[in-house]
């Protein structure tokens, strides 16, 4: 899975849903968006699972990540990176490496939350899909489907607490037979953090390789 989509998925399970939308699955993907972009910030703790039962893979991970704007902080698998808004910033401490390379957001893969809030509006069918109990909760889940014949997704699940109206989980199909699942164990909003969170600071990698690919 590449850095777009693992963020994508974490800019959409972090969210709580107010006015929960039956009517249409796209409509309640719309009022997502809507929500997180009167956040100032956002603080996520997740676990991330990829299972392939045909290869018999199974992997869990644990982070956490932060969104503010145009900037992300995102921790996983013992790698940080950083978007300050211009530049990524990938910080490898067993390689005791950091990759630094320009982000323009006019090109197709450029990794920005702004695209993130609005991957789903192109490319995709909604419906609303099956409620489960699970653990005593209701979970409702919309289902996405790409239109694109070619993609290697099958499909995306995005499964919501009927009562709390908070993301439970998001699930992607893959043709593949693989399955990857974004638990958001806690999220936060308009946090104080400090202004040079998105900040690289040099001074601490002094003794790092530093891979500069402008």
């Amino acid at each position: 899975m590449t850095l777009k989509h693992l963020l994508a998925f974490f800019t959409l399970a972090l969210l709580s849903i107010h006015g929960f939308a039956q009517d249409s699955g796209k409509a309640l993907l719309d009022e997502v968006s809507k929500n997180v972009r009167s956040y100032e910030n956002i603080s996520i703790d997740f676990k991330y699972t990829l299972e392939n039962t045909a290869e018999n893979i199974k992997q869990e991970t644990r982070g956490d990540v932060i969104l503010q704007g145009d900037k992300f902080k995102l921790n996983i698998l013992g790698i940080t990176q950083l978007f300050d808004g211009s530049k990524l910033y990938i910080i490898s401490p067993e390689d005791e490496e950091v990759t630094i390379s320009s982000q323009d957001e006019d090109e197709e893969d450029a990794i920005t939350p702004n695209k993130m809030l609005s991957f789903y509006e192109e490319g995709y069918t909604y419906t609303l899909d099956i409620q489960q109990n699970i653990n005593g909760r209701k979970i409702q889940y919309v289902k996405l489907v790409p239109i694109d014949s070619n993609s290697e997704l099958k499909s995306i699940l995005l499964g919501i607490d009927s009562k709390t109206k908070n993301i439970y989980n998001l699930i992607q199909i893959g043709k593949n037979g693989s399955k990857t699942t974004l638990t958001v164990n806690s999220f936060k909003t308009n946090q104080p953090f400090s202004k040079t969170l998105f900040t690289f600071d040099a001074d601490k990698y002094q003794d790092y390789y530093i891979n500069n690919l402008d």
